[in-house]
């Protein structure tokens, strides 16, 4: 385990929230990742940094299977322009690479923002480092985190199979 699932790790543990740690190898799909995590596709939860201001960052929680809505988050910010941070910007701020990052052990204590549709089940959020995530009741998570609970998101349109005949 690298430097920063352990970090994660020590700040759930600190936390006082009931998880369980699973560790894979690289996966290909949203789908196989719900699969050998044991929760629905919707069930994996993306932490993405966002930024609103100069040196002011905050981390938003996604369901897999939906992205974020700019106009909405904007609307329940109260800013007219956010944008995600490039990747070096968000390591410096989280201590984590993208599809590493997760609150638990953050650089920087950050505000959270959790859509709505995260609520109300059992979740999977990364433990920074890939292939490494915990099992939480995302109810629970959101407590913890003090997160602002609010409906940021959009459903991913489904991607159409192509017809190669």
């Amino acid at each position: 385990m690298d430097d920063g699932a352990e970090r994660a790790r020590r700040a759930l543990a600190a936390a006082g929230l009931a998880y369980h740690i699973t560790e894979h190898g690289r996966v290909g799909s949203l789908a196989e990742a719900a699969r050998v995590r044991g929760v629905e596709p919707g069930g994996i939860i993306k932490t993405l940094v966002v930024r609103r201001g100069a040196d002011d960052h905050l981390f938003v929680l996604v369901p897999g299977d939906r992205e974020i809505s700019w106009p909405k988050l904007g609307a329940h910010l109260g800013v007219n322009r956010i944008s995600m941070p490039d990747a070096a910007t968000a390591r410096e701020v989280t201590g984590y690479e993208r599809g590493t990052i997760t609150p638990f052990g953050s650089l920087q204590r950050l505000p959270v923002v959790a859509d709505a549709t995260v609520t109300g089940r059992t979740v999977s959020i990364g433990a920074g480092a890939h292939g490494v995530a915990a099992t939480v009741g995302a109810d629970a998570l959101v407590a913890v985190l003090d997160a602002d609970v609010a409906d940021v998101t959009d459903p991913v349109d489904p991607v159409e199979p192509v017809d190669r005949r």
